[in-house]
C-alpha cells in the first residue's frame, strides 16, 4: 500500500511591520514630491508678477519696452521713478495713498466690528428668523459686487453722498463673508459652558460679549479685518463709479487714470515707468500688513475650521 505524498507549500509571507512602513514611506514620498511640485508652481504663479513689477519699476521708458521683463535694464532708475511718482501733479500720489489708507482702514475696522457682532449673535443665540437671516447672508456672498454697483450708485446718488468718502466706506462696511466666517468661528471659539458660568456670576449678555467672548474671538476678528482691508485697498470698480474728484480717488483708480493719460498721449508724457513704480509702491503696505498679521490669520482659520 503506497502512501500518497502531498506537496508542502510554504504559507504566504505576511508583510512585516518594516515592509508596511517602507511601502507607506514610499507612497508618502511620491505624494510629497507631487505636492512639492504643485507648491512650487503655485509660488511661481504668484511671485513672478511681483518680480516683473519690481524689475519694471527699476527701468526707464526705453528699457521698459526694449529689455527682458524679468531682469534689470541698462540703468537702475528705481529711485528716479519714485521721485517722479511723488512729483506728478504736485504730489497727487501721496493724496491717493492717504485716501486708500483711510478707506481701507475705516472699512476694515467697521466691517470687522459689524461682522463680529452679527456672527456672534447667529452662533450663540436663537431668535425668530435667525435661520432665514443667515440664509440671506449666505446668499449675499454669491452675488457679485459688480451686480450691486449700479443700484448702490443710484441709492447714494439719491442721498447726495456720491463723490464723498462715505460713498466708498459705507458699502465696504457690509461683509457677508465676514459674518459667515465669524459665525463659524464663534460657534467653537466661545464655549457655551463659559457663557453659562458668566451668567451664573451675574454677568449680563453685553458684559459677556465685551469682557469674555471678545478676547476669544480676536484671531477671527483679525482674519476678517485682513480680508476686508485687502479687498477695500484693491477695490477699483466702486470708487470708479462713485468718485469724480481727483483729490478723493484711491490708488487703484488714480493709477488707472494716470496710465490712460500716458497711453492716450502715445508716450509723450513718459508716464509708463512712473505708473509701474507707483503700482510697486502701492503693494508694499499690503505686504507689510499681511506679514505682520499672518500668524493671527492662520490661527483664525485653523481654529474656526475645527468642529467640536
Amino acid at each position: 500500500m503506497t502512501a500518497q505524498l502531498t506537496p508542502v507549500t510554504a504559507p504566504p509571507r505576511t508583510p512585516s511591520k518594516s515592509d508596511k512602513r517602507r511601502k507607506a514611506a514610499s507612497r508618502g514620498k511620491r505624494r510629497s514630491n507631487l505636492l512639492t511640485l504643485v507648491m512650487w508652481l503655485s509660488v511661481l504663479y504668484f511671485i513672478v508678477p511681483l518680480i516683473w513689477l519690481f524689475m519694471s519699476a527699476t527701468k526707464d521708458n526705453s528699457d521698459l519696452f526694449t529689455t527682458f521683463g524679468l531682469w534689470f535694464g541698462h540703468d537702475f532708475n528705481l529711485f528716479a521713478n519714485i521721485r517722479a511718482v511723488f512729483a506728478y501733479q504736485d504730489g497727487i500720489y501721496a493724496r491717493w495713498a492717504l485716501n486708500t489708507g483711510i478707506y481701507a482702514g475705516v472699512a476694515a475696522v467697521g466691517a470687522t466690528a459689524l461682522a463680529t457682532m452679527a456672527g456672534y449673535a447667529f452662533a450663540k443665540y436663537k431668535f425668530p428668523g435667525d435661520k432665514l437671516l443667515f440664509a440671506i447672508t449666505l446668499g449675499a456672498i454669491m452675488i457679485p459686487l459688480t451686480a450691486l454697483a449700479i443700484p448702490t450708485y443710484l441709492l447714494f446718488s439719491s442721498a447726495h453722498l456720491t463723490d464723498t468718502p462715505w460713498a466708498v466706506i459705507l458699502p465696504s462696511l457690509v461683509s457677508p463673508f465676514g459674518v459667515f466666517l465669524m459665525r463659524v468661528y464663534a460657534a467653537d471659539a466661545v464655549p457655551d459652558s463659559l457663557m453659562q458660568a458668566a451668567r451664573v456670576d451675574g454677568a449680563g449678555e453685553y458684559r459677556i460679549f465685551w469682557t469674555v467672548s471678545l478676547r476669544l474671538l480676536a484671531p477671527g476678528m483679525v482674519t476678517v479685518m485682513l480680508f476686508t482691508f485687502v479687498a477695500t485697498w484693491n477695490n477699483y470698480f466702486l470708487p470708479l463709479i462713485m468718485l469724480n474728484s481727483g483729490r478723493l480717488l484711491p490708488l487703484t483708480v488714480g493709477l488707472a487714470q494716470q496710465q490712460a493719460t500716458s497711453a492716450a498721449g502715445g508716450g509723450a508724457q513718459a508716464l509708463f515707468s512712473t505708473v509701474i513704480a507707483g503700482a510697486f509702491l502701492s503693494i508694499i503696505p499690503l505686504v507689510i500688513v499681511f506679514l505682520y498679521l499672518q500668524r493671527f490669520w492662520q490661527t483664525g482659520l485653523a481654529t474656526g475650521g475645527v468642529k467640536g
